[in-house]
């Protein structure tokens, strides 16, 4: 489970801050116009919903480009994800660099409650892989669940860091609130992800 949303997160919509400047459509490569065209149709619509020739076409790219940089449909959302991934452990990384590290478990929910509020927010993209792609052995799941136990550890480092009695319990409760702002968010608004930070202080005070 980090926030601007273009190539910044969890997922991830990109995450915060601010958005990098894009190349024009005609300056990318293919198989760039692939990633940032499955992307954006996978994370607004679903993977399944998303048919392969639709990709193509709204890409501008052939088949065989397809085949060549990502040997299908599958690798192709995996690699996707893995590029969210990328941006969003950058973007929490330098939200919170100048944080102390006994302060960064509420940090972080800070960012959460900042992507809520970006325009693009559409949930968690780690929730959405693991809940639509069923099959074990889908590339994409293994990659969320990398990213989840990523998120495991940077809860557990935080609340140890932070001094709780309990830091393994009180980090679990964490990883619960994140998933709760994320999936409350994209359902009901961003105060969801403000309930989940005002229960994190409570648990971090305890």
């Amino acid at each position: 489970m980090v926030l601007t949303i273009d190539r910044s997160v969890y997922i991830v919509n990109r995450m915060p801050p601010k958005a990098k400047t894009r190349p024009k459509v005609a300056d990318l490569s293919v198989r760039d116009r692939l990633l940032d065209t499955a992307d954006r149709l996978f994370y607004h619509e679903g993977v399944r919903a998303v048919g392969i020739d639709r990709v193509l076409a709204d890409a501008g790219a052939a088949k065989a480009s397809l085949y060549q940089h990502f040997c299908g449909k599958d690798q192709l959302g995996a690699s996707c994800l893995e590029r969210r991934i990328m941006d969003g452990r950058a973007s929490v990384e330098a939200y919170l660099l100048d944080t102390p590290p006994s302060q960064r478990a509420l940090r972080f929910f800070d960012w959460v409650v900042m992507w809520a509020k970006s325009k693009d927010f559409r949930g968690c993209p780690l929730q959405h892989t693991l809940s639509e792609l069923t099959d074990p052995a889908h590339p994409a799941r293994s990659v969320a669940l990398a990213q989840r136990a990523w998120f495991t550890e940077r809860f557990l480092e935080w609340t140890t860091a932070a001094g709780v009695r309990d830091a393994k319990a009180t980090a679990r409760a964490l990883m619960v609130l994140f998933d709760g702002a994320l999936a409350g968010s994209e359902v009901d608004g961003p105060q969801r992800a403000s309930d989940a930070r005002w229960m994190a202080r409570k648990l971090l005070a305890a």
